[in-house]
């Protein structure tokens, strides 16, 4: 009885290895969901994020515009150039960044929502082809914070769930 257990368990292992070998052997680079052909994208050119929403977070362009690049050099086999013929060209820009009411408690403001809003572009100049996208993400803090309280508490939230969102976009296809 043990000794069948064993067998099983044993081969499950060995296929579940096989199968991971066999994915990391191929052209197309696909762990962690990422997919990438790195036998034709093999540079990335990433620019500066600035920003231009009617209000400014002086922190928010060079934080995000850092951390994307950091996740694309620790999660992708890329090779950074600043050349104008890299193979995958990512550009962009915070187009929102607003607060609204998110809730509301006795005829008072009891939550607020900052809204920051990103215009992304992706250029692969391998496929000729050029992609557009515009992302959004919420945050929700105290309305008896004021803006720039919450945004010295959510400026790290935010530059990590929006550099998540455009790698997502830009390699996972999501």
């Amino acid at each position: 009885m043990v000794t069948s257990v064993f067998i099983t368990y044993f081969l499950r292992c060995s296929l579940l290895v096989a199968v991971i070998t066999t994915l990391m052997g191929c052209g197309v680079y696909s762990f962690k969901d990422v997919s990438i052909d790195y036998s034709k994208i093999k540079t990335i050119k990433i620019g500066f994020f600035e920003n231009k929403a009617r209000y400014i977070n002086p922190q928010l362009s060079p934080k995000l515009t850092d951390k994307i690049q950091q996740k694309i050099v620790s999660q992708t086999k890329l090779n950074r150039t600043n050349n104008d013929d890299a193979h995958l060209q990512i550009s962009g820009y915070v187009n929102d960044y607003s607060v609204s009411t998110a809730s509301i408690s006795s005829t008072q403001a009891s939550g607020n929502r900052l809204t920051v809003g990103v215009h992304l572009t992706v250029r692969n100049t391998v496929e000729n082809k050029t992609d557009e996208f515009d992302l959004s993400r919420n945050f929700d803090f105290d309305a008896n914070l004021s803006l720039q309280q919450a945004e010295t508490a959510l400026l790290d939230e935010i530059v990590r769930n929006l550099a998540d969102e455009i790698f997502n976009r830009v390699f996972s296809n999501w």
